[in-house]
């Protein structure tokens, strides 16, 4: 298995080789659910490889995307879940085919007592997780759809490393909060300004706006 569990090389290798030990690896299928809302949280998740994305919903079952775990990232919000025996507040899928390492609840207080790498690591990615939860906040209060929508793609194209998306308007709307018609009204308004080309459950991202 692909280690990727550095974050800005912030683990040397034995202490990688500790952290596997630790926990257990599981794979996880593109779309498939790695981490429910309401559920315990009995071992916190750090991606070795894919990706996956942490959404929240209300009380209607809309839901919103929060942020994207990469390879070498793990959930804040279920590390924080786990450490106080709460339940989930978020949800999580896998963004395309995924491997995670999942690390029990009951070693979080030996990684953080026993590991000074470890706690520069959780640190470091609550820092980033807070920005990026903050990004959605202002994108929420401030920016047009069509700008969120445009940031979205421009975001997902480039966790991918492609920029042809394979994604239903249901979807893209499911992950911005919003309406299958409103989603697709303005995927056919970026279209026609040369921003995106559409096929059916896809879209490719035009150089132009990069």
């Amino acid at each position: 298995m692909d280690t990727n569990l550095p974050v800005d090389s912030a683990f040397s290798e034995k202490v990688i080789e500790k952290i596997k030990s630790l926990g257990f690896t599981k794979s996880f299928a593109e779309d498939e659910a790695i981490l429910s809302e309401d559920s315990y949280i009995k071992a916190i998740p750090i991606v070795t490889k894919g990706s996956i994305r942490v959404m929240r919903s209300d009380e209607d079952g809309k839901e919103i995307l929060l942020y994207y775990i990469k390879a070498g990232e793990t959930c804040i919000m279920s590390f924080l879940g786990g450490l106080h025996d709460d339940t989930s507040k978020v949800s999580a899928i896998a963004v395309e085919d995924s491997e995670v390492l999942f690390i029990p609840v009951a070693k979080l207080n030996y990684l953080s007592e026993e590991v000074p790498e470890w706690r520069s690591y959780i640190f470091k990615l609550y820092h980033r997780r807070f920005e990026e939860l903050l990004d959605v906040v202002n994108a929420i209060a401030f920016k047009n759809l069509d700008e969120r929508l445009l940031d979205w793609i421009q975001k997902k194209s480039s966790l991918l490393k492609s920029t042809t998306l394979s994604i239903t308007h249901e979807q893209l709307a499911n992950e911005l909060g919003t309406s299958r018609v409103v989603v697709s009204r303005l995927l056919k308004q970026m279209e026609n300004e040369g921003l995106i080309e559409l096929g059916r459950n896809k879209l490719h991202l035009l150089s132009k706006t990069s």
